[in-house]
């Protein structure tokens, strides 16, 4: 490529006034002219001001007159080179011979922050050549280039190479190597060569309080040295540089005293009109939670400039005055300080929390002012902040279109999109870009990267792709340090039920924080190990760990599911002691020790502390007491506080409705629907699934298929409403409706069989339940101790009885499960039932463990059924004593002795029973009709069509006498 030669007329310089403004205004120079010629343009530019500068100088010799020139041009290409043109190895090449030439490229790539590139410049030309010396200027350019990058290797390597060459005496050198030091974070060099410098200078105490300052390790040493600077009469004194410096250390700390302190120093010394001074005060003040002053500050400064908006912004931004934040940005739009890409990024996360609507309708402001400022369109942070804020609105097709239109992404941009895909329920998603990140680019997932997608590994249950995940940080080092990281493992193994790998983990956490301890406690108390969350609470005191409001919550949590009043008592009363139900968690602690009371069955102290938290109740805290009422089977407490809470939500509702289900309330669980319904609410699967004990206590078909109706044209696929549906149409009579159920679904679970099995029983259908289970078998679905009962009981109801004590021989042997009173039971069922009563007793006895009053009622009842009066009353004796207070028993008994015909002993039942104040119920019966419920109780004749039905029942009778 040959070169091109440049010739000026000599008048031209005068009024020939190129500048990078101007380059710029003609676009056809950005478009058609290429790289090639863009570069010659520039550096055109650069000549003439080069020129202009030298134009009273003529010197003697053309080629020493063309080299300083070009090196001028050169230094002032510096300045056009940020956004248009760039120094290339064209120079090298070109002046390779000489080392000033090559002293100012060094230069100019250390000032355009191509510090890289100076780097090796100095590699290729100086270190491996030695043909050239750099000047002191240039070293201590390479110096910063180091301290940019934080290459702290080769800056030592320079520093030995500086020694070499004699550099080391120069200040500039000197300062260079301090601040390379003090960015690279080794403060013990930095203060070595700090106490072999002139302290007279008040820029080499500013260096080594910027390397104290820049770390969180180091504040006191930091304020020990700004305090020697301000107290030391013989030492400089600080100046503003030096009070931006000490500033964010105050912030850091939280020190407001000192803050204030500083600041009263800044009047005294007439540093209050100092910008830079004012944008540290303020950002002091936000961050001490200072508003106030923050803003009064703010006010002050006379010449405002962008840090000083962004300053104000990100204080409120930080101390939740959202509102007020996005107000301070619109007065920075009206006024004469535009926006960096600071600003942009600062006031994006504040949209996100303005609320859904605003939120994005600002957001979306935001982008289009973005869109108008190329040179912030172009900006990978401002970028990455768009992309995280449409995902945190969970917006995620803007999301993804401004990911796919990044020119350049970092790793901060997939980890944004990973997460807004993780956060808004697009866990596959979310999965496919992060091996999309290992597969394309060229970094690797950071910490961020793991936080976010290891959760969603723990969502959808993917045991493998977790362990990968795992693999991954064992492979790095920095990976296993990191405390957050093992958190999310702990917390995913908990979450995929393998507690021993979560126990693993959680043991090799190096720096285990509070937050690692409360995931291991919420492990195991999701996991129903009482015991070891315990033992793990006892040493979590022993190392001095102080537990929070989770913690508190977990251990709740645990001593409620196993019903262990006392111990609630004591987390009670620590909560009380450590003053945890006066933060911002407290109607959250307030709630969980109302359910753990109630749990307890301690309606008692649940209600105090209800009634504690007035003025603050959430409609939580009300569905919190009326659940614990609908356990405790307290209808009337339940209704009291659902009619007195203003606010309700869809689980209020559905406990309400379980409390008339599970109460005998089945109409009035109907209207409350209808209420429900009228409010605009939806019910979903909880309130289906609630009102199917209503339809069975009415044995009501015609409810059965309404709420099927309903589940169908709502969408409502759930595999365990299917289950509950199935058994309410058996136990209304409509096993068809059930079985075609049944054969409907795809995915049939165990409680789908289990209630299938068991309508089969209770219609007598041994055969086709005894064919159900074969099917469960071939396809591998695991047992349990209930579908064992059902079959067991359908085999007692079609008198299968070789095939059932064939199955309860295989319950322990073949199944591994420990039979339980229920299968002994069914047993003695399925041989009274046979008439082999004697058997039946036998087996009773040789039960291993003591036989309830269920085993022993079902052999009384098989009694009645096969007159075996003497059994019966042995039988009856045992009964009597486990169940005193069972009037069923005795009526039973006394129903054997009369069918006996042995009157002595109905009287002697009789007299029992009125001893010990037993009354027989009235009984009870009814039939529907067209949607009609008829109810019939003994001695009751208030039915209006009673001569028609006891005329009817009396020709029954008839009938079936001269039958029999």
């Amino acid at each position: 490529m040959g070169f091109l030669v440049y010739k000026f007329h000599p008048f031209s310089f005068n009024s020939l006034q190129l500048k990078t403004s101007n380059v710029l205004k003609f676009p056809h120079v950005q478009s058609t002219m290429g790289i090639f010629y863009r570069y010659h343009f520039l550096m055109c530019a650069a000549f003439c001001t080069a020129m202009q500068a030298q134009k009273t100088w003529t010197p003697s010799n053309p080629r020493q007159s063309n080299l300083l020139v070009w090196r001028s041009a050169i230094t002032n290409s510096a300045k056009f080179d940020e956004k248009n043109g760039n120094i290339d190895d064209t120079f090298y090449k070109i002046w390779e011979q000489d080392s000033r030439t090559l002293d100012a490229m060094v230069r100019s790539y250390c000032i355009n922050g191509r510090h890289e590139d100076a780097l090796s410049l100095f590699y290729r030309s100086v270190y491996c050549s030695r043909r050239f010396r750099l000047s002191h200027q240039a070293f201590a350019s390479l110096l910063k280039s180091c301290a940019a990058i934080s290459a702290f290797e080769l800056g030592k390597s320079f520093h030995g190479y500086g020694i070499k060459l004699g550099y080391e005496l120069n200040q500039a050198i000197s300062k260079g190597l301090m601040n390379m030091y003090a960015k690279c974070g080794t403060l013990d060099d930095c203060h070595l060569l700090f106490d072999q410098m002139d302290r007279s200078d008040p820029v080499t105490w500013n260096i080594l309080l910027s390397g104290y300052a820049g770390s969180r390790h180091h504040d006191l040493e930091a304020m020990d040295l700004f305090y020697a600077m301000h107290v030391c009469e013989e030492e400089p004194k600080p100046n503003t540089v030096t009070i931006a410096i000490i500033l964010p250390v105050c912030a850091r700390s939280r020190d407001l005293l000192l803050g204030k302190s500083i600041h009263g120093y800044v009047i005294k010394s007439g540093f209050e009109l100092s910008t830079l001074v004012g944008n540290s005060l303020v950002s002091m003040y936000a961050k001490c939670w200072s508003l106030h002053d923050a803003y009064v500050t703010f006010r002050r400064i006379a010449y405002k400039d962008v840090v000083s908006w962004n300053a104000i912004i990100a204080g409120y931004a930080e101390n939740n005055l959202h509102h007020d934040s996005f107000e301070l940005f619109r007065q920075m739009l009206a006024g004469p300080n535009e926006p960096n890409y600071a600003t942009i990024v600062n006031v994006l996360p504040v949209c996100a929390l303005l609320g859904h609507n605003d939120a994005y309708l600002f957001g979306k402001e935001i982008h289009c002012y973005v869109f108008r400022r190329s040179e912030l369109l172009v900006d990978v942070s401002v970028c990455n902040a768009l992309l995280s804020f449409y995902s945190r609105i969970g917006r995620l097709k803007e999301a993804d279109s401004i990911f796919h239109r990044m020119k350049s992404r970092d790793l901060v941009s997939w980890n944004a999109l990973i997460a807004g895909y993780a956060s808004n329920g697009g866990l596959q998603k979310a999965l496919e870009l992060f091996h999309e990140l290992q597969l394309r680019e060229a970094v690797e997932p950071d910490s961020i990267t793991l936080i976010s997608i290891i959760p969603v590994c723990a969502q959808l249950r993917d045991l493998q792709e977790g362990q990968k995940i795992h693999e991954y940080v064992l492979r790095h080092p920095d990976l296993c340090k990191d405390t957050a990281v093992g958190n999310a493992l702990v917390s995913f193994y908990a979450k995929c039920n393998d507690i021993a790998a979560a126990v693993r983990t959680f043991l090799t956490i190096p720096r285990r924080d509070l937050i690692s301890w409360n995931t291991m406690l919420d492990a195991y108390a999701e996991c129903g190990y009482a015991i070891q969350h315990v033992n793990l609470l006892h040493q979590m005191f022993k190392e001095g760990i102080k537990p929070d409001s989770i913690t508190i919550l977990a251990i709740l949590r645990v001593f409620a599911n196993v019903f262990c009043e006392e111990k609630v008592k004591e987390v009670h009363g620590y909560t009380v002691r450590a003053a945890l139900l006066l933060n911002d968690l407290e109607l959250t602690v307030g709630n969980m020790i109302i359910d753990a009371y109630a749990k307890c069955g301690n309606m008692e102290y649940a209600l105090k502390i209800f009634e504690s938290l007035l003025g603050k109740r959430n409609v939580v805290t009300g569905n919190v007491i009326i659940s614990g009422y609908a356990n405790c089977q307290s209808k009337e407490n339940a209704e009291i506080i659902f009619k007195k809470m203003s606010e309700r939500d869809l689980t209020t509702w559905n406990l309400m409705l379980r409390v008339y289900a599970e109460n005998g309330c089945p109409d009035q669980a109907f209207i409350l629907l209808k209420e429900l319904q009228a409010q605009g609410m939806r019910p979903d699967v909880v309130s289906v699934m609630n009102l199917l004990p209503a339809c069975a206590h009415l044995a009501s078909v015609d409810l059965v298929r309404q709420c099927h109706g309903y589940m169908l044209r709502a969408c409502l696929e759930d595999v365990r409403l299917n289950g509950a549906l199935l058994d309410v149409y058996a136990k209304c009579g409509s096993i068809n409706c059930a079985y075609k159920l049944f054969k409907s679904c795809h995915q049939k679970d165990l409680v789908m069989f289990t209630a299938i099995i068991g309508g089969y029983a209770m219609h007598g259908m041994g055969e086709e339940a005894l064919g159900i289970f074969s099917q469960m078998l071939q396809l591998g679905i695991k047992l349990d101790h209930v579908i064992l009962t059902a079959v067991l009981s359908a085999c007692s109801h079609a008198g299968l009885v070789d095939e059932g004590l064939k199955l309860f021989e295989t319950i322990d042997k073949v199944h591994g499960i420990k039979p339980t009173m229920e299968h002994y039971a069914c047993v003695v069922d399925l041989l009274a039932r046979a008439g082999r009563l004697i058997d039946a007793y036998s087996f009773v006895n040789r039960i291993p463990v003591e036989a309830n009053a269920n085993i022993w009622g079902t052999l009384l009842g098989a009694c009645r059924i096969h007159h075996e009066v003497e059994l019966g009353r042995v039988v009856a004796d045992r009964l009597f004593d486990i169940e005193a207070g069972n009037i069923g028993n005795y009526v039973l008994m006394s129903n054997i002795y009369a069918a006996d015909a042995r009157w002595d002993g109905v009287k002697e039942v009789r007299t029992l029973m009125k001893n010990r104040d037993l009354k027989k119920p009235a009984g009870c019966s009814w039939i529907e009709v067209g949607s009609r419920r008829n109810i019939f109780v003994a001695g009751d004749f208030s039915h209006p069509q009673r001569v028609v039905i006891f005329n009817t029942l009396s020709t029954l009778n008839q009938q079936i006498r001269e039958t029999f």
